[in-house]
């Protein structure tokens, strides 16, 4: 028996470090570091149950080919890598000689946040051939962006200083799912005093240990985050004095909230006035207060403005300038590496090569001018994840698309494949991990051999690259190399004195920030401000001041708007595949408001068939008071392959993009119900 350090790879802010327990060469229990500054020996149950991922029976362990027709599940036949290396370089010369460069496409995203698993040697093997660049935006771009042309930059509040907090608003943030260590930093700033409030679509396990919940309308949070600035600037609780130092813009800013009364917030957002009064008052005489931003509302037509316009709150009453007040939307700004050394943009041949917004992959495989011809995936389930997914699965299924697939397990993408390739968890690879939330980083080195014939995508992209013939002193390099051209980032003050040897000796350690926050030393906006009005949004073509705008009306004659959140045990597709963890979700469900049940005709538990234009699911209904009338909230993206019965929820959502940054519109779907 042994224990061995680790990290967790998964998309989630946490980035836990993980104590791992072996016996042999056989990992048998995974639990939390109790020595790291954030985990302290807590994690999620997600990743408790890592061994039965890494140790599944239906693991990957080597390359294969389809000898079926695609779209069918289980024909394949083993090959070996030298097969697989030949027939992929093979065809994508092919493409590329018939139709050039541009005809590869890669599709990946964050199924492993390591850097140089995710972001790292596959990006210069992409780079390196011309192929068409993926604009990676599913998840955090709209928000980031909205967040930025406030503050500047994605930073925000050390999060561990938030146990100082007097009053918290999680908004739009399902946290005790999705981010379990700020919950642990809430509770205990509860404990000295604070007051925690909820604001979102849908109650859940987060409304339910919080103080105080607000079920707000889908797509409606510029509204109420407007309808608290116009109460706050009415009733004389801004602070004057932060805002003539530190702010540009509120004259304009005052302008524009003089629009939003409360009632007319209430009847836009379903927060009743005398709501959006009180949580206002609170906000503006409580310090320090903190808002937590989530990712959830971002998923809107409207959502890039509406994560701006709430980041302009902390401003308004000066809670930047509190221990423990302001907000965070993400923290990725204080641990940025290099990227352009890492990813080697400057290998393309052509700078001006054609981007494909990963949102739009349905269109894009089947409305190209010059069409994709090799698709590349890799720490990606396009065929659940993607919007749209019948005109996904359209394109995939092209039989003049030849599809290559990196996993752990033969996913419903692989369905589409035509060679599979073995994939290692991250237990088998050395890497590094910053986090979104917090400030450490941390240096994961292999714990184990790979198991089979399984590969990291850091060796598939390095020998394929080889392979190509493409510069050794690029592609013939280690890990360490890369991590140590990663850490060398003189743009970054807050890595100064982070080294490979530290890291290697410690597992983690803090970017250097001296204050709160990044905005106690400067803000870096054009203006050197907080701007609540910003030029670049006017430039732009974007309103300059934070303003409400309802969500696309896409076909106002479906009475429903249905919000895709995640669940508690799957992480995106991730987890959905482990028998355990699929029974403590027991089965999809559609939370409707009783109201809305009952003029349908509909009790709790029956199937309903809810369908627009792009597809239909069957689904079971649970009606309570969870979600406001006209709402449907379903949770957790659930696999096809070996879940009878279930169909994608995606097939529902759109391959519309949001206001800002190409980011996703899963949350704005119309729909209609109807009992079967």
């Amino acid at each position: 028996m042994r224990y061995a350090r680790s990290v967790c790879p998964f998309d989630c802010p946490d980035t836990c470090s993980l104590k791992v327990k072996f016996e042999g060469d056989r990992i048998v229990a995974v639990d939390g570091d109790p020595d790291h500054p954030v985990t302290q020996g807590a994690i999620c149950n997600k990743v408790r149950n890592i061994p039965d991922r890494v140790n599944h029976p239906d693991r990957l362990m080597y390359p294969m080919r389809r000898k079926g027709p695609k779209g069918s599940a289980g024909t394949f036949e083993r090959i070996s890598w030298e097969e697989a290396y030949h027939e992929i370089i093979s065809r994508m010369r092919s493409a590329i000689q018939e139709f050039g460069p541009e005809a590869v496409m890669p599709y990946s995203f964050y199924g492993n946040m390591g850097v140089l698993n995710a972001e790292g040697m596959d990006r210069r093997f992409f780079h390196r051939l011309g192929a068409t660049r993926l604009d990676r935006t599913i998840c955090s771009v709209a928000g980031s962006v909205g967040y930025s042309y406030t503050m500047g930059a994605g930073a925000g509040i050390d999060p561990e200083d938030t146990v100082h907090s007097k009053l918290i608003l999680i908004w739009g943030c399902n946290l005790v799912s999705t981010n379990m260590h700020q919950v642990i930093y809430a509770t205990e700033a509860r404990k000295r005093g604070a007051k925690i409030v909820h604001i979102d679509v849908h109650r859940n396990r987060t409304s339910a240990w919080a103080d105080e919940f607000i079920a707000v309308r889908p797509g409606t949070d510029a509204a109420l985050a407007l309808g608290m600035m116009h109460v706050l600037i009415r009733e004389g609780l801004t602070n004057e004095t932060y805002l003539a130092e530190h702010a540009t813009g509120y004259e304009e800013l005052a302008a524009e909230a003089a629009l939003y009364p409360p009632e007319r917030v209430a009847e836009i957002t379903g927060v009743p006035a005398e709501d959006v009064v009180r949580l206002a008052r609170e906000y503006g005489k409580t310090a320090p207060s903190f808002i937590r931003i989530g990712n959830g509302l971002q998923h809107h037509d409207n959502g890039g403005m509406a994560v701006r316009t709430i980041a302009c709150l902390p401003a308004l009453t000066g809670q930047w300038g509190v221990k423990g007040g302001g907000a965070i939307k993400g923290n990725g700004y204080y641990t940025g590496l290099n990227a352009e050394r890492v990813e080697r943009p400057d290998l393309l041949p052509d700078p001006a090569v054609r981007m494909v917004n990963m949102n739009q992959l349905g269109q894009a495989l089947s409305t190209l001018d010059r069409p994709v011809k090799f698709m590349f995936v890799y720490n990606s389930n396009p065929a659940v994840v993607a919007p749209d997914q019948n005109r996904v699965r359209q394109g995939l299924m092209r039989e003049d698309l030849f599809t290559v697939v990196h996993d752990l397990f033969l996913t419903d993408t692989c369905r589409y494949a035509d060679i599979v390739l073995p994939a290692t968890s991250h237990f088998e690879n050395r890497d590094i991990f910053g986090s979104y939330w917090h400030l450490y980083l941390q240096l994961h080195e292999p714990i184990m051999a790979p198991m089979g014939e399984c590969k990291s995508n850091f060796t598939l992209f390095k020998e394929l690259g080889l392979r190509m013939g493409f510069e050794p002193e690029v592609f013939d390099i280690t890990e360490e190399q890369m991590i140590r051209e990663a850490l060398d980032n003189p743009a970054n003050p807050y890595l100064d004195g982070i080294t490979y040897e530290g890291l290697q000796e410690k597992g983690w350690m803090k970017a250097g920030l001296r204050g709160g926050s990044l905005f106690e030393e400067h803000i870096p906006t054009p203006s050197g401000k907080i701007e609540l009005f910003s030029e670049r949004m006017r430039v732009s073509g974007l309103s300059p001041v934070p303003e409400y705008t309802p969500v696309c009306d896409e076909d106002n004659t479906l009475p429903f708007l249905l919000v895709t959140g995640p669940n508690h045990s799957f992480l995106n597709s991730t987890f959905a595949n482990q028998e355990k963890l699929k029974r403590i979700e027991k089965r999809p469900t559609l939370h409707m408001h009783v109201t809305d049940a009952a003029a349908l005709g509909i009790a709790s538990g029956e199937r309903v068939r809810v369908r627009n234009g792009r597809g239909v699911v069957l689904i079971s209904v649970d009606a309570a008071e969870n979600v406001l009338p006209g709402v449907l909230v379903t949770q957790g993206l659930w696999w096809e392959e070996g879940n009878e019965g279930v169909q994608s929820v995606n097939n529902l959502t759109s391959q519309r993009l949001a206001d800002m940054g190409g980011g996703a519109t899963f949350f704005s779907t119309r729909v209609s119900v109807e009992k079967i």
